[in-house]
């Protein structure tokens, strides 16, 4: 005689009182009933039964639900289906009575069954929802035939429901391929962070903050039977926010949980295989070997991601995964209490197969989890030189802190490591010390090296030029320029012939030295060699760094063309380089910026800084976050928000990060100037005080740019208030600034220093005493673009333009700055229209071509295809075009051209 059916298993669970609303998924459920089977699988604890619940009892009136919760002992595929027919005719009475007798003889095909099933089934007019709750314990060969036959015949009317904790053996793909399947999986049944809050706070009572909310969210991921545990964790406890801060997988609702939901269910060698896989971040096939030292260990992935086994897929191949964060804290607890001696075995495995396969970082985590700090030491001495080069020193740093100083101190290529790391994150103390041991054991005789460990001997042969560069940066730290460039050169003089690296260093560092004492063509130069000697070893970031400095000292020397083209040579290597974006690409497009901002082109100034920006702050080096702010200053300056550059410098100072160059351009020093422009004459002066600055220092490149800008407030409270003697002041400290920017053939400084002479003179009456110093100036600056330098000083240098032009009528570059200057009155000046273009530089025939085009409705890209020129061409020849002409916009170009009579030139031709 039959059992008799357990009734309270066709009734759907009732739900609790409150719960956290889940629209998004109960939609999702809902487009269920255009589809054929809706699933929902995920692991244990994910809230599949509940989320059923709620969305049925969301709309109760409208659907007839026969409802399933499933056992064990329902595999026997006679009760599993009886079960089935029975749930049916809870909604729709009498359907399956002829189907129900077939399932008493074992002679009947399920088919014949499930046949007659589905045909009474089809007279049924109204919706059937045929939900299977833990569909996962009665899986299997005996139950998947007629599943497959029932699902491939269903009435359209009829839809299949599976909550279950594994993926069934039933044609998904093949349903999926159709668009006959409707998924809910663990990804989408996660809490989101809205959820987590509404549960803690508003269901549980719990008033969590913000941070601790988050915080659960992360360590949980979700999870909503982990967040439950946590919440019961809670309860009575006076420091909630300590007990989120430890809360792990240790805690023993946790364990208890998932010991006695999941582990307990596992076949022994599943549940082997998930303690020891428990030491790895990631995992795959061939790792898993590896660490286990069994095979199949892809298969069993495979399997765990089917079976839910909290396994998240990292991939779309699914090749990689990694285990639930509290998932594999429970393994490793468990890992530490049945096999704490084969732990030690299994990260050393892990190590040898990261090292195998070219992962050092790894390889080294898992050599110091198995306490093996000599081979941990061994696979950092030969990690070090890669991650140098993509400026990894923290990670050196680190690795290095992990192992015994006893172990570094024998091994002299990682005690040398560790002193560039700790001299790159800015420790300097104990360096001398650390460098001297080092020399002391490079110094013995090969008999008494035997205490002496290497593992990387090309490394090794490169220490003696490496020490003395450190030597020579420690000495440029302490503000010791003769023994930074003594020091410098003996590391050129020691390293080998193809030891491009340490030579590059060492060529950097005179260069800084060369800097910081004014010498800018030696500096320049060092640089060079430093850059040349970097692209050679593949340190390309390192090149995009050092392009910087060649590009400020070009800038210093009034040479704006050049710096322009090495920003763009460095973009164009970086470029070539492939793979993924370079750290120092966004600070090529900051240079570049300050370059278009001083001729003008605002618009590509802000392109530059745009590009940079959405690069990332992570593709910069670490000065970018100042620089870009500074940069974008400028532009603001040049268009009239002195409130908003003011707050960006702010900004700029607050995110300063010095390196070994000289700050020769200070933050302070260019908010003081922009003080100024606003007539606040006291704070700036406040400024030169706090400095210590005043007309009678001693002048020098370093403080050259402060000075510089005390003769700019000298002059502007001169220009205020017409009385005392600070234009006297300002005059004679802009002579004495002249003659050194002179000598140092700063060129740069020099513009700027004769345009303040001409501005002093002027302010004073004395406008023809102004003409000799302006005219200079403008000699100077007119073959390199410069115009921010002069339109940027206001009426005062409208008026003196003017002047020169009048007496000098045929000088297009004064008629181009008074044109960018943007006069308010309507008084044309003297400029003659000539029968050729009216430059000061003629256009090219392709830049023509370009302005033709400017002046039609077509977009850059469209421009670029119509002359077959690549983006970045035409942009080179806009730019060219702007500074010809000018102007820094599209419509300004092509209003100039239309004056200057050259579209319709262009056209004739």
């Amino acid at each position: 005689m039959a059992s008799p059916l357990v009734e309270t298993k066709l009734y759907i669970p009732k739900l609790r009182h409150s719960l956290v609303a889940r629209q998004r998924l109960s939609e999702r459920l809902s487009r269920g009933a255009e589809s054929r089977l809706t699933l929902i699988s995920a692991p244990a604890g994910f809230g599949k039964t509940t989320l059923l619940s709620a969305w049925l009892a969301s709309g109760a009136e409208q659907r007839s639900v026969a409802w399933l919760s499933l056992e064990e002992s329902d595999s026997q595929p006679g009760l599993f289906w009886t079960y089935v027919i029975t749930a049916l005719q809870n909604v729709v009475p009498g359907v399956g009575a002829g189907a129900l007798p077939l399932l008493q003889s074992a002679q009947t095909p399920i088919e014949t069954v499930l046949a007659t099933l589905l045909n009474e089934l089809s007279a049924v007019p109204n919706e059937i929802h045929l939900v299977l709750d833990d569909y996962h314990l009665v899986d299997g060969p005996d139950v998947e035939t007629g599943m497959v036959f029932l699902l491939e015949h269903l009435p359209p009317h009829v839809h299949l429901v599976i909550s279950s904790r594994a993926d069934p053996a039933l044609p998904l793909a093949r349903l999926r391929a159709r668009g006959e399947l409707v998924e809910v999986r663990a990804a989408e049944l996660r809490f989101t962070l809205d959820e987590v809050t509404d549960y803690l706070n508003e269901v549980i009572g719990l008033n969590l903050t913000a941070n601790d909310i988050a915080a659960l969210e992360g360590r949980t991921e979700g999870w909503i039977a982990a967040l439950q545990l946590a919440a019961l964790s809670m309860q009575g406890r006076a420091d909630v926010a300590g007990f989120i801060a430890g809360f792990a997988g240790d805690d023993r609702y946790i364990v208890d949980y998932l010991v006695e939901e999941v582990l307990r269910r596992q076949p022994d060698h599943v549940r082997t295989f998930l303690v020891q896989t428990s030491i790895l971040d990631r995992l795959s096939g061939p790792l898993c070997d590896a660490v286990t030292a069994q095979h199949g260990g892809k298969a069993m992935l495979e399997s765990l991601d089917r079976a839910n086994l909290f396994v998240v897929p990292l991939d779309d191949s699914r090749r990689w995964y990694r285990y639930h964060h509290l998932f594999a804290d429970v393994l490793r607890t468990h890992l530490l209490d049945e096999r704490a001696d084969e732990a030690a075995d299994l990260h050393r495995r892990a190590s040898q197969w990261y090292d195998q396969n070219g992962e050092p970082s790894p390889a080294v985590r898992h050599a110091l989890a198995a306490g093996d700090v000599e081979r941990a030491a061994g696979l950092v001495e030969l990690a070090m030189p890669a991650l140098r080069r993509n400026r990894q020193d923290p990670t050196i740093r680190g690795w290095l802190d992990a192992i015994p100083d006893e172990v570094v101190r024998v091994r002299p290529v990682l005690a040398v490591g560790l002193i560039g790391a700790l001299m790159s994150g800015g420790e300097f103390e104990g360096i001398e010390d650390r460098l001297r041991d080092a020399e002391q054991l490079l110094d013995k005789p090969p008999t008494d090296r035997a205490e002496m460990v290497v593992v990387d001997e090309e490394e090794l042969l490169r220490l003696p030029g490496v020490i003395q560069m450190y030597r020579a940066a420690l000495a440029l730290v302490r503000g010791d320029t003769p023994a930074t460039i003594r020091h410098a050169h003996r590391a050129i003089d020691r390293t080998a012939v193809d030891d491009y690296l340490t030579r590059a260093g060492a060529s950097a560092l005179l260069g800084l030295a060369f800097w910081g004492n004014g010498d800018l063509e030696a500096a320049h130069q060092a640089y060079s060699a430093c850059v040349e000697g970097m692209r050679r070893v593949g340190h390309i970031s390192d090149v995009l760094g050092c392009s910087i400095t060649l590009a400020d000292t070009r800038i210093t020397q009034g040479r704006l063309g050049e710096a322009l083209r090495t920003y763009e040579q460095a973009l164009q290597l970086a470029s070539h380089h492939g793979g993924p974006v370079l750290r120092g690409m966004a600070d090529m497009y900051v240079g570049m910026s300050q370059i278009a901002c001083e001729r003008n082109d605002l618009d590509a100034a802000t392109q530059h800084l745009r590009r940079s920006q959405e690069l990332g702050e992570h593709t910069g080096l670490p000065q970018n976050r100042y620089r870009w702010r500074v940069s974008m200053a400028r532009v603001l300056q040049a268009q009239g928000d002195l409130r908003g550059a003011l707050q960006l410098l702010d900004e700029a100072q607050h995110v300063y990060v010095g390196d070994f160059s000289p700050n020769v351009r200070p933050v302070p020093a260019l908010t003081a100037r922009l003080l100024a422009v606003q007539g606040r004459i006291g704070e700036a002066l406040s400024w030169a005080r706090e400095q210590g600055l005043s007309v009678d220092d001693d002048v020098s490149y370093l403080r050259e740019f402060e000075h510089v800008t005390l003769a700019r407030v000298l002059l502007a409270q001169y220009t205020a208030h017409r009385a005392g003697a600070s234009a006297t002041e300002a005059a004679r400290l802009l002579e004495r600034l002249l003659t050194a920017a002179e000598a140092g053939e700063r060129t740069g400084s020099v513009i700027e220093i004769l345009v303040l002479q001409a501005l002093t003179h002027h302010a004073r009456g004395d406008t023809p005493g102004a003409l000799a110093p302006l005219e200079r100036a403008l000699t100077l600056a007119e073959p390199e673009g410069y115009v921010r330098v002069f339109a940027g000083e206001g009426p005062p240098m409208v008026s003196l333009l003017k002047a020169v032009a009048k007496q000098r009528v045929s000088w297009d570059y004064v008629h181009r700055l008074v044109n960018a200057c943007g006069r308010a009155d309507e008084t044309p000046v003297n400029q003659p229209r000539r029968l050729t273009q009216g430059l000061v530089e003629p256009l090219s025939e392709r830049e023509l071509e370009v302005l033709r085009l400017l002046g039609t409705d077509l977009d850059g890209p469209a421009i670029a295809r119509e002359l077959v020129v690549s983006l970045n061409t035409l942009r080179t020849h806009t730019r060219n075009i702007y500074a010809k002409l000018g102007v820094n916009s599209r419509r300004a170009a092509v209003r100039q051209a239309g004056e200057l009579n050259l579209l319709s030139r262009t056209r004739e031709r």
